[in-house]
């Protein structure tokens, strides 16, 4: 029950209007794939995602050097992966600008080299690693439910290994997550071959039914149980403000939202892929997918890897454009980012998922370093302004001095 109501606070959404089709329900028989509907740019949503470009970068860098043996690498050696790290300054300006996240120091590559600078890993930057793994400790519950959802939702209730381990960041999971994780809930889960080698996967064990509900039938029961009234599950439609869909897109959405809802949980294996249901089936996977994922958005070619796992058609991101009123697709960075609207308000997540606290404290850490460096650049300021000003006094006194020879100079010239 615990561990429920932990789900329940962590991947719920706050807004509760079920959808804004209140009409008649309305027969429409257009097939899904002529269903056309404009992109439209959502600033604040492009915002969000922007915002996290900054610590991104710096979280690049210092996974690059974790991965290192030993955790130290040669100075002009990260210089080179530059451009793949997406750094448009040099690393010795990087590490100036960001201060406590590595030390330098001088060594050898090899005994008889010459010495080299390399970088490793400050004190602080080691802190905040260990704050990482109390967090992961904390909320290891939530990590095995998702994991368990994850599998769940699945055609065959298996997912590739490797491919999990492409999507640990998005919903929060730990680098150790098939070392460490997976062997202790053996009763949850089993792992079959050995990640790395493209043939391993991740088998589930054992079905909880506390876990096949998804946040949009969990939001229900609460309202339910809020309001003494029983509430269907239903997706939150919602167009942002100033954005409109073509009368016959309208009509159509209109009718398919008034289908019974289909949980992501459910067998599917009797639905027509083209057929308006395998389309509610599809909807509420990828809502459920971005609801328990950390920032409610997922890069789309990300989603693409799981479509044998999850049944999806070769054309399932126009599913995101389709229902805008639940997903805005943004091109931020020049990749297209699915994202869950209804869990942002102004740009802004709602409600934040607990795994989130690791990118505060890794802000925090960035934070620091750059209070350390202002202080430093106003100290030297000082310095440099103090040194002015001695030189300003000095040169007065050499030039008064200069004066007071020329007149002794002047008044010999006269008494002669």
């Amino acid at each position: 029950m615990y561990l429920k109501n932990h789900l329940i606070h962590s991947l719920r959404t706050t807004n509760h209007k079920p959808n804004e089709f209140g009409g008649v329900f309305m027969q429409f028989k257009a097939s899904i794939s002529s269903l056309k509907v404009a992109w439209r740019k959502d600033p604040k949503l492009d915002q969000a995602i922007e915002n996290d470009k900054k610590w991104k970068l710096c979280a690049r860098v210092v996974k690059e050097v974790l991965n290192e043996p030993g955790q130290v690498i040669p100075l002009h050696y990260l210089e080179k992966r530059r451009q793949r790290l997406r750094l448009t300054v040099k690393i010795k300006t990087f590490l100036d600008f960001n201060p406590g996240l590595f030390d330098t120091y001088s060594g050898r590559v090899r005994p008889k080299a010459d010495p080299v600078m390399f970088v490793r890993p400050s004190e602080r930057l080691r802190q905040f690693l260990d704050e990482e793994s109390r967090i992961y400790v904390e909320n290891e519950s939530l990590l095995v439910a998702k994991l368990c959802k994850l599998l769940m939702m699945s055609k065959d209730k298996v997912v590739s290994a490797d491919k999990l381990l492409q999507v640990k960041r998005e919903f929060g999971f730990p680098n150790d997550v098939l070392v460490n994780l997976v062997p202790k809930y053996s009763e949850c889960f089993k792992l079959i071959g050995e990640p790395g080698e493209g043939k391993s996967f991740l088998q589930l064990v054992t079905w909880n039914p506390e876990f096949a509900k998804s946040v949009i039938e969990l939001r229900a029961e609460e309202e339910s149980m809020l309001t003494g009234i029983r509430t269907r599950p239903a997706f939150n439609w919602k167009l942002p403000p100033g954005f409109f869909i073509r009368k016959e897109v309208r009509e159509w959405i209109r009718d398919w939202m008034e289908l019974p809802y289909i949980s992501p949980y459910d067998d599917v294996s009797h639905l027509d892929q083209s057929s308006r249901e395998m389309e509610k089936r599809n909807v509420g996977v990828f809502h459920e997918l971005l609801s328990l994922s950390i920032y409610k958005r997922v890069a789309i070619p990300i989603l693409g890897k799981f479509s044998d796992e999850y049944r999806f058609s070769n054309a399932f991101s126009n599913v995101f454009t389709r229902h805008s009123g639940l997903f805005y697709v943004s091109l931020k960075g020049g990749i297209k980012t699915a994202m869950l609207r209804e869990a942002y308000k102004d740009g802004e997540l709602i409600d934040r998922d607990p795994l989130l606290e690791i990118k505060d404290k890794f802000i925090e850490l960035l934070d620091e370093g750059h209070r350390q460096r202002a202080e430093q650049l106003k100290l030297q300021r000082e310095m440099v302004q103090e040194d002015m000003k001695m030189m300003a006094v000095s040169n007065v006194g050499l030039d008064d001095h200069k004066c007071e020879e020329e007149l002794l100079g002047e008044e010999e010239d006269a008494e002669q």
